[in-house]
């Protein structure tokens, strides 16, 4: 088992990681992080192992309902299947219940196999889909109770 480090980091480290996620054909750049949540309450945490950021997740008051919206996530390939993403959600999650949200929410797209498997295995429920002409391209909405 690798040591991993979960700890809030400012947006330049979580752009970093974001570049060497393979199913994100175009990075997004700082500035558009920065626009999405401009003015909400906000999380920006990485992952570390190995001394080094190996993945990122980004979160915002989207909806002003007590949900918490896990915007953006992503783990390098190098570090997948290690325990990272088990261990951001598990930050956000006490994160967000410390600060009185009631709900976690996320969207994934339907081809996004593992992320929708990790949903499902870590109590999520499926809440919603936005359908698109390619069914692989649909979005899942989920969201888990706090």
């Amino acid at each position: 088992m690798i040591n991993i480090i979960v700890k809030e980091v400012p947006i330049e480290e979580a752009v970093k990681v974001n570049a060497k996620i393979i199913e994100f054909d175009e990075p997004y750049q700082k500035k558009y992080f920065e626009d999405r949540y401009k003015g909400r309450e906000k999380l920006i945490i990485a992952g570390h192992t190995e001394s080094q950021p190996a993945g990122y997740l980004i979160g915002y008051d989207k909806f002003g309902d007590g949900s918490f919206y896990i915007w953006m996530t992503g783990v390098d390939p190098k570090f997948r299947r290690k325990g990272l993403l088990k261990a951001m959600m598990e930050y956000v999650e006490k994160w967000a219940k410390e600060r009185e949200y009631e709900k976690l929410k996320i969207k994934t797209r339907n081809n996004r196999r593992e992320m929708l498997a990790y949903l499902m295995k870590y109590g999520f429920f499926l809440t919603k889909i936005e359908q698109y002409p390619d069914n692989k391209d649909n979005r899942i909405l989920a969201e888990k109770v706090l």
